[in-house]
């Protein structure tokens, strides 16, 4: 059943099941193919302010000038990220942000680090639906390179995630976590 009293933007965040058949589908299709046409602008800038400005237009936010985004850098929706201060974010990571990304300030993101909010169900009569849940990542969280944090994790703050770790379940603050699946590997002093 389809819940028309809400909106699809709010339904979708929320982690309500979205359906391709819902009558508001075509408002996060309107979404997607305006941030196609601008990660593509992005993803061909020589100089980082322009990188910050046309990162700032997808996500309908000013990104402060203390954050530097490498490019290339990919996202499906844009729309619902939050990127805090004097964040770094490396050259090929890729955030699917329909459930919600924030990063909070003075956060390290290592090359082709995912992020990854979204999923579908288990039932394949239904695979083609859309679920959601948020990820977070506090400050001064280190995400290493290749790292994967996946939909519903929150990052504590000053942990690390060691590269090619696949976290899926929250991490407390001030730990290392490595691994598939992450595993706490020592605690920070």
């Amino acid at each position: 059943m389809i819940n028309l009293e809400t909106d699809i933007l709010e339904r979708l965040k929320s982690g309500e099941p979205i359906r391709l058949n819902d009558p508001e589908y075509y408002k996060i299709n309107e979404i997607v193919s305006r941030t196609i046409k601008l990660s593509q602008q992005l993803n061909v800038s020589d100089n980082i302010d322009a990188v910050r400005e046309l990162l700032s237009e997808i996500i309908g936010t000013k990104i402060e000038e203390s954050t530097t985004v490498f490019p290339p850098f990919y996202t499906n929706f844009g729309k619902f990220i939050a990127i805090g201060k004097n964040v770094f974010i490396n050259h090929a990571c890729s955030f699917l942000d329909m459930g919600g990304i924030t990063i909070e300030d003075e956060v390290l993101i290592g090359p082709k680090a995912n992020l990854i909010t979204e999923n579908h169900p288990i039932d394949p009569n239904d695979r083609r639906a859309l679920i959601t849940k948020p990820i977070l990542i506090k400050r001064r969280a280190w995400i290493g390179a290749g790292a994967t944090i996946l939909p519903g994790v929150t990052v504590g703050e000053n942990s690390i995630i060691a590269a090619g770790a696949v976290v899926s379940k929250d991490v407390p603050d001030n730990v290392i976590m490595g691994g598939i699946p992450a595993k706490i590997i020592k605690s920070i002093d």
